[in-house]
């Protein structure tokens, strides 16, 4: 079994893996019972940045200053706070991800959800400050029908991220080690 529970604030922020996934359906259900919020789209509706952006846009909602692009995408599941969300767990679950495999915009794709995360899923922002709102815990499952996850590795592999091949899934989280490599000021949450 693979080690990534979705329910819980622990990397990775991104999993692909097939959907008859045991633990999807059961880390989903969970989620929900315990009042989280599981979104989904469709990875037809994915094909490229601006069907990316609106397709975000209508799963999760954007504010009204969205500036649709990709950094406006990562501000925005950065700020899924309490305010939105009632400050519960996300799962944004991308269906049919199939049709991503080789996609031109993947590698950029992945980089956007996993910075996101990384930053939702932070009590600090990205100057370092402590957040005032609770921190929400989010995760993106792309769950897979034919192509096997680890398929999806070489379009994706980046110094910027981890992408991991365990089992039956492909993981994928900043690396930290380029994009937090200096702590030093930083407050340390634990």
């Amino acid at each position: 079994m693979a080690s990534f529970d979705v329910t819980k604030s622990e990397t990775p922020w991104v999993i692909f893996g097939p959907r008859e996934a045991v633990e999807f359906k059961e880390q989903t259900d969970a989620l929900r019972v315990a009042g989280g919020r599981v979104y989904e789209v469709h990875a037809r509706d994915l094909t490229d940045e601006t069907s990316v952006l609106d397709a975000f846009a209508r799963a999760v909602g954007v504010p009204g200053y969205f500036g649709w692009n990709w950094d406006a995408l990562v501000d925005c599941l950065d700020d899924l706070h309490e305010p939105v969300t009632g400050g519960v767990r996300i799962v944004v679950v991308v269906n049919g991800a199939d049709v991503l495999l080789g996609a031109d915009h993947l590698r950029v794709f992945m980089m956007v959800l996993c910075l996101a995360a990384d930053r939702a899923n932070t009590a600090v922002d990205p100057d370092g400050c402590l957040r005032e709102q609770s921190v929400v815990f989010e995760h993106f499952v792309f769950l897979l029908d034919d192509v096997r996850a680890e398929e999806f590795a070489a379009g994706i592999t980046n110094p910027d991220l981890v992408v991991s091949v365990e089992d039956d899934f492909l993981t994928v989280a900043v690396n930290l080690d380029v994009w937090r490599p200096e702590t030093i000021g930083r407050p340390q949450i634990f």
